[in-house]
């Protein structure tokens, strides 16, 4: 049994390595949701209007469409519930310290943004720190409700998100032409003819585009913050947690079937159902899983020891992968999501190896030096008005994260 898997105690708060091992895994798998966002000729824009290229054989096709079932919008929602547990924690250190709340906290949010709106001009269109940043400032409120209205509040962000969704989906399947490709830019794409600065006016140009998925999903991530909120207050990461671990692997094994087969179907309405209805779900067994196995087997295996090292760096592992995301398909890099169309498939896995091996290791070799990742430790230095140590004590036990606890 994995004694670090514990909640915070009367001495102050202790690191979960689970939470840990969960986090890492929610980044390594946004970058398998991404990595077919860099390697589309046309990003993000040409995602949004077919992820299949249409040259593409069928074979191809279908195993690119079964390997982003694997992980649509399954980590991006694992990566909510654990920032929600992150949240609570933080909450539940300033009660004990009697400290107001949110406080602080509010400014650590709008720090969170500005890296956002940096991530989004600089490196990636798809960021979700800004949706994150504000989606916890709203939640770090809500968090002073009693555990009850919290629940309630679940259900009612939940449900206006379904409404949203079905609403739309009803809209592409009943209206004619509604689910008509908007279509490419004219000319060639700018991912493959721009510079690192040219790249950057884009996103800027296409902002109403790009940013809309944060919006579409608001309601959604406030629920999700707020489960995993719930979810560690009914100790999910402790033996206590048993029984709501089995029913998040129930919930998981029944939609996850359900959710390739959206997939597998490649119109408009089953994405969306996939990817901001079912995939929730599936997010939610992800966890309960990850957290059995952690506490059955540890978190001192090799796998486990990796996903743990990228868990505690993980606001400067999500910007390390997305830079080198485009370094290696754009064209102000090496160009390959233009030069290797025809092996869009095999060269995107490659890819995904390469750079999750690279961060892996980037993360085990910092941290065998220092307690913090880089831009952690920026984060917290602008967070906290002062400069904290970056060696690791070792006449003392690691501090908390900054970023996600």
């Amino acid at each position: 049994m994995n004694n670090t898997n514990v909640l915070p105690g009367p001495t102050g708060p202790r690191r979960i390595d689970t939470l840990d091992v969960v986090r890492g895994i929610a980044l390594i798998g946004t970058l398998a949701t991404n990595i077919w966002v860099f390697s589309h000729p046309w990003g993000l824009w040409g995602m949004l209007d077919d992820p299949v290229l249409p040259d593409e054989s069928a074979g191809a096709a279908t195993t690119q469409l079964v390997l982003m079932a694997l992980a649509q919008g399954k980590f991006l929602a694992l990566l909510s519930l654990t920032f929600g547990v992150g949240l609570a924690i933080q909450h539940r250190a300033a009660r004990r310290r009697a400290r107001r709340w949110p406080g602080r906290y509010l400014w650590r949010a709008t720090l969170l943004f500005v890296d956002g709106v940096v991530n989004y001009v600089l490196i990636a269109e798809f960021d979700v720190l800004m949706g994150y940043a504000v989606t916890a400032a709203v939640v770090s409120v809500l968090l002073l409700t009693r555990p009850r209205a919290q629940r309630a509040m679940i259900l009612a962000f939940g449900a206006l998100h379904l409404a949203l969704i079905s609403a739309l989906v009803l809209l592409l399947t009943a209206v004619p032409g509604a689910d008509v490709d908007a279509g490419l830019p004219a000319g060639p794409s700018p991912y493959a003819t721009e510079s690192f600065l040219g790249l950057a006016l884009f996103r800027l140009d296409n902002v109403a585009v790009f940013r809309a998925e944060p919006v579409l999903i608001g309601f959604l991530s406030v629920a999700m913050f707020l489960t995993g909120a719930a979810l560690w207050r009914a100790e999910v990461f402790g033996d206590a947690g048993a029984r709501v671990r089995r029913r998040l692997m129930t919930a998981g094994a029944v939609a996850a079937p359900i959710d390739v087969a959206l997939a597998l179907t490649a119109s408009p309405g089953g994405l969306l159902l996939e990817r901001y209805v079912v995939a929730p779900v599936v997010a939610l067994g992800i966890l309960g899983l990850v957290a059995e196995l952690c506490l059955r087997r540890g978190t001192e295996g090799w796998f486990a020891r990796r996903g743990r090292e990228v868990g505690r760096v993980a606001l400067s592992a999500y910007l390390l992968q997305n830079l080198l995301g485009g370094a290696l398909f754009y064209g102000w890099g090496l160009g390959v999501a233009e030069s290797a169309q025809a092996w869009r498939v095999p060269v995107t896995v490659l890819a995904f190896v390469v750079i999750t091996g690279v961060v892996a290791v980037s993360a085990h070799l910092w941290l065998r030096r220092f307690a913090l990742g880089p831009v952690e430790w920026l984060w917290r230095a602008a967070a906290e008005g002062r400069r904290p140590r970056l060696e690791i004590p070792h006449d003392r036990p690691r501090a908390s994260s900054a970023v996600a606890d």
